[in-house]
């Protein structure tokens, strides 16, 4: 029996604002753009309820509907979208075509891939973190923290995220309480001279979540000392989880150039990877900003250095 292999110009691993984004761009480029949506058609953006700081929705939206419209949208110019998933990566140091196997039983050949699979946030794993999530609980400061401004929040983590995060809503809430597992903060000096000259930030160390308190919203948290064992509660409204991201990128390691944490890296100014014709766009590559916009930038960014990537090779 024949393989079937399909031929593809350009292919975009991913489905949230870096891949649609790059999708709308290489459509209009004519590239004739394949997006495969991952097992989580839209990306983190679907497990957000509220976007208020996304250029173009003076009233706001939320996430999944935000997603639907750029998928709408990089359909209208003729981008194929398709569930799937890509199960294996072959590239080619000769550069093109790159062979990816999707669902593990296809096979294309691309001539540019954009890989946008994103990130995800650690969570700890509480049922009441999962069903609060979106009511209450976050991963993102500052996409949520502005609906949070004259309340009290609680931050869980130790590290320079969860420090910036705090310092950020201690801005706009009246009280910031840090949960720290250990006796001290692993955040950098500098972040922890900010953190203890905040007034209204309250650190409690050997502290973990026992339990996030509320049926329908974040009232409150339990916090169990992992000292004492005692347990004491915390009033809140919202509940930021700052225990880092972990990039989706087990798929090309040995093959794409990454960070220790396993951010792909690209080029300076540039989202072009170590292979020729294989960029990376949004947060599988970002992990400073981390924002719906900035990802739509790169995913551009990525979809024009493709296009012009095809150019000369044809010349």
């Amino acid at each position: 029996m024949t393989e079937e292999i399909e031929k593809i110009e350009c292919l975009i691993i991913g489905s949230g604002p870096a891949g649609y984004t790059a999708a709308i761009y290489a459509a209009r480029a004519d590239l004739k753009p394949v997006v495969y949506t991952g097992l989580k058609p839209g990306g983190q953006l679907t497990d957000t309820t509220e976007v208020d700081n996304f250029p173009g929705y003076p009233d706001g939206t939320n996430g999944p509907d935000m997603m639907v419209d750029m998928q709408k949208q990089a359909e209208r110019f003729g981008t194929d979208v398709r569930f799937g998933y890509a199960t294996k990566c072959e590239f080619s140091k000769n550069g093109a075509p790159h062979r990816i196997e999707i669902d593990g039983t296809k096979t294309v050949l691309a001539d540019t891939v954009i890989i946008s699979t994103g990130a995800s946030a650690k969570w700890l794993g509480l049922e009441s973190e999962e069903r609060l999530n979106g009511f209450g609980v976050s991963a993102c400061a500052v996409c949520d923290g502005f609906f949070f401004k004259g309340q009290e929040v609680v931050v869980v983590g130790a590290g320079d995220t969860a420090a910036e995060e705090a310092t950020y809503l201690a801005k706009l809430c009246t009280k910031v309480t840090m949960l720290v597992r250990k006796d001290a903060m692993r955040a950098s000096k500098a972040m922890q001279h900010r953190v203890s000259k905040t007034n209204n930030i309250t650190v409690m160390y050997n502290s973990e979540t026992d339990e996030i308190l509320g049926e329908k919203a974040v009232e409150g948290v339990r916090v169990r000392n992992n000292v004492t064992g005692t347990t004491s509660e915390v009033s809140c409204t919202g509940f930021f989880v700052a225990i880092g991201h972990k990039p989706n990128s087990d798929l090309f390691v040995d093959q794409l150039d990454m960070d220790e944490v396993g951010y792909l890296t690209t080029k300076a100014d540039s989202t072009q990877t170590n292979i020729n014709g294989v960029f990376a766009a949004g947060d599988i590559q970002d992990k400073i900003y981390r924002q719906a916009v900035t990802a739509a930038g790169s995913g551009c960014m990525a979809a024009l250095e493709a296009e012009r990537y095809l150019a000369e090779l044809e010349s």
